[in-house]
């Protein structure tokens, strides 16, 4: 089993000890989505570390936008709670990249692939080296936009 996943169980257990039913629904919806994405598919099978920040990048991401379609429906009671719960998958992901960070990365990505000439026909040999070095710390739509920067 994923170290990650044990620390999360952890994380429950000691978390309904303490009777902190934020933490404590939010890390029981992360772990059901965890199952969720280690049952899909044809054939089950064990999440490692990178799998798992993937779907607890996900699951901050939509909290995010519920947060803000919450606050722009008036309702700042829910927004609230799905900022809370946002804050509390935060602390399992690693720190997120900046955004000179990210175009450090993409300069260094167009360099190892030789893309600076062609334009944004070679967005797509760009992101295949940048996207495994950001993921779970960098949002995708982020990266894309300096990417496209960059090549323009």
């Amino acid at each position: 089993m994923s170290s990650l996943k044990d620390r999360l169980r952890t994380d429950l257990t000691t978390s309904m000890k303490a009777r902190d039913e934020l933490r404590s629904s939010t890390l029981r919806m992360v772990l059901t989505a965890i199952t969720n994405a280690e049952v899909a598919g044809k054939v089950q099978r064990e999440l490692t570390d990178d799998d798992i920040l993937g779907v607890l990048s996900s699951e901050a991401k939509k909290r995010r936008e519920a947060a803000a379609a919450f606050f722009e429906a008036g309702r700042t009671e829910m927004a609230q709670k799905e900022t809370d719960e946002a804050a509390v998958i935060a602390t399992y992901l690693p720190t997120p990249l900046t955004d000179v960070e990210i175009a450090a990365l993409v300069t260094a990505a167009i360099e190892q692939t030789g893309a600076a000439g062609e334009g944004m026909k070679a967005m797509g040999k760009v992101m295949g080296v940048v996207t495994p070095q950001v993921k779970g710390r960098a949002d995708g739509g982020a990266v894309a936009a300096e990417v496209r920067r960059q090549l323009a």
